[in-house]
């Protein structure tokens, strides 16, 4: 179990937000927590504490700047998401990112499209891509959702599909939509199921508030999860410990 830390970029500054409140036009963005420091900042830090995969994601536009930012001050150690297309993916890699994530650009109109996966396949090859697997329940079964999270897609999550997609990419990140910035604690039937479905390295996010939380999420996922934390974490204005998580996590899990 590793921790992977995240910067969240919106109108070019580090913040914390409630992800679900972001693509309605009808609804105030709820932001937890807007930084004083820019995202170098928190690239520096993620480098001295040796903290690799960590994920910048672009919120929107105007973010862009501040993520080659944060990609030149930790070259190889940063994921970059939000946006990427087969078109501009090789450009986040060769400004320093050790991979690119995609959501949306592959699931458009509810389906995946197969065709642009390849091409993003081809573009950057499948050692450098990230599939974000944004995953909100209906029906008692886990499907994607696109769109700044506001839109289902056909696409169902199980065994036989992340069994798939994983033929495409090195490493999956999850969202647990329904908790994701709420710090009211995990989607603990989402782990459960995520570590029995994935082979490949996947990082779990979504509620995730101290250490009592992460010695839950160790159980369920038998270590074999990774983990990022945002809104909870004392360098995003929670109330959990920075320091304490890392060293959780380098200890392997032991407090």
């Amino acid at each position: 179990m590793e921790f992977r830390p995240c910067i969240d970029l919106h109108d070019g500054k580090v913040k914390q937000i409630v992800g679900s409140t972001l693509g309605h036009t009808n609804q105030e963005v709820i932001e937890n927590f807007i930084s004083d420091y820019d995202a170098s900042y928190y690239a520096n830090m993620f480098a001295q504490d040796q903290l690799k995969g960590g994920h910048v994601i672009l919120l929107g536009s105007g973010n862009e700047q501040a993520a080659l930012a944060a990609l030149s001050a930790y070259p190889g150690g940063l994921q970059v998401g939000g946006g990427i297309t087969s078109e501009n993916a090789k450009k986040y890699i060769n400004a320093g990112a050790s991979h690119v994530i995609v959501t949306s650009f592959i699931f458009h109109d509810g389906q995946l499209d197969v065709h642009r996966l390849e091409q993003l396949v081809q573009a950057i090859g499948k050692k450098h891509l990230v599939i974000d697997l944004s995953c909100k329940m209906r029906d008692g079964k886990w499907f994607v959702v696109t769109d700044k999270w506001t839109t289902f897609s056909d696409f169902e999550v199980n065994a036989e599909t992340i069994a798939y997609i994983e033929g495409f990419c090195d490493e999956l990140l999850i969202h647990a939509v329904d908790v994701e910035g709420k710090k009211n604690g995990m989607q603990e039937s989402l782990v459960r199921d995520l570590a029995a479905w994935t082979s490949i390295p996947t990082t779990y996010a979504g509620g995730v508030r101290s250490l009592d939380d992460l010695e839950t999420f160790k159980t369920l996922s038998n270590g074999k999860l990774h983990v990022t934390i945002g809104s909870s974490l004392s360098i995003f204005g929670g109330d959990l410990p920075y320091s304490e998580v890392v060293n959780y996590c380098k200890k392997g899990g032991v407090l």
